[in-house]
């Protein structure tokens, strides 16, 4: 093929040392001061139930069963985090107002934070997962840096701080992608967060011109560094990489998409359920990539699209420990619900049997 500077692709190993500099240009670093953010949700609680009821007048794919149900596991999350990233500061944990029973709330890291808390009355009661992400520069004493979780993301093995923030810097992977529409797709949502991109960001060759050494880093793999080369032929953003695992978040970066894309998110945070037409918290991660705030990090997760035939390798690859974080991804084609639920908890005990502080 003519037209593609594949003299690029041999570059990768040399410009790392630019990857792991922050641009700050200060002398001295301190360890960054990282919470984590989780938002749940008991799909089983009637009162939450009756609630959604009183506005979900035309079910939509958006207020499906799947989004909400509740798989049992939550208590794995926080033995996760206690076991295997003590360093971080805070969790924020984000609800409804439902609780679990067994959640000891007194403990001196755990925030508990209610819709009510943060999200503007005019966007409630919300049951859209993206209103809830989209307003989290809002919630109360939260650091600067966070690394965002949705219920379905677990931490199997240890990670350092390092690992989701490199001196003051989100850590990220870089790479350019088509979207895959179909049904269940949420390219839908994806391409609206793409089309806002472009708005803001007009040249994607400036974009990647600006910050080569972090488009084009061996960390973001083989695989991605070639997308990226294919697809930078074009003057627009056709669509990113994104994988459905934990996020690293500058709060600033909320702060600064609110300004400049308000009437967006407020169109979407008025939405009481998921629509096609929504953006999502994906816009402010790809945000942080258009203006180089990120550095490479290498995947250090897998995400589950649950299905019959992959409960099996997945159970098998948290015992064995195999990714530092999973997400298991619930989908509609996940069936023997309950029998999928005792295999999953059945292998986070195996590697996390003891409780934690954060349960009575």
């Amino acid at each position: 093929m003519s037209g593609y500077d594949y003299d690029l692709l041999e570059d990768f190993d040399d410009i790392d040392d630019e990857n792991r500099s922050n641009g700050s240009g200060e002398d001295e670093w301190q360890q960054d001061v990282i919470d984590f953010v989780i938002a749940w949700v008991d799909g089983n609680d009637p009162q939450w139930q009756d609630e959604k009821k009183k506005y979900d007048l035309r079910p939509s794919k958006g207020s499906a069963e799947v989004r909400f149900r509740d798989w049992n596991n939550l208590r794995y999350w926080f033995r996760g985090v206690e076991r295997f990233a003590p360093w971080v500061r805070k969790i924020h944990f984000v609800t409804w107002g439902h609780l679990p029973k067994w959640l000891d709330t007194s403990n001196p890291k755990l925030h508990i934070v209610n819709h009510l808390d943060y999200i503007p009355e005019r966007y409630l009661p919300t049951f859209n997962s993206h209103t809830i992400e989209l307003n989290f520069n809002r919630i109360e004493d939260l650091s600067e840096h966070f690394v965002y979780f949705n219920d379905d993301m677990f931490l199997t093995d240890e990670v350092s701080e390092e690992d989701f923030f490199y001196e003051g810097a989100p850590c990220d992977v870089y790479g350019l992608n088509c979207l895959y529409f179909a049904e269940d797709s949420i390219a839908h949502i994806n391409g609206s967060n793409v089309a806002e991109i472009n708005k803001h960001f007009p040249s994607s060759k400036k974009v990647i011109g600006a910050n080569r050494g972090r488009w084009y880093s061996f960390k973001n793999g083989f695989k991605n560094n070639f997308k990226t080369l294919m697809l930078s032929r074009w003057e627009w953003f056709p669509g990113f990489h994104y994988d459905h695992l934990p996020t690293s978040f500058n709060k600033s970066t909320f702060d600064e998409v609110w300004s400049k894309c308000g009437k967006t998110l407020d169109r979407t945070c008025r939405c009481r359920f998921r629509s096609d037409l929504n953006v999502n918290q994906w816009l402010m991660k790809y945000w942080q990539l258009c203006k180089g705030i990120a550095v490479p990090r290498k995947e250090i997760g897998h995400c589950y699209h649950l299905k019959d035939e992959d409960i099996r390798p997945m159970c098998d690859d948290i015992i064995r420990q195999r990714y530092k974080v999973v997400c298991v991804n619930d989908t509609a084609m996940t069936t023997d619900f309950d029998i999928k639920c005792k295999m999953l908890r059945k292998s986070f005990h195996h590697i996390l049997p003891d409780k934690s502080s954060f349960e009575k």
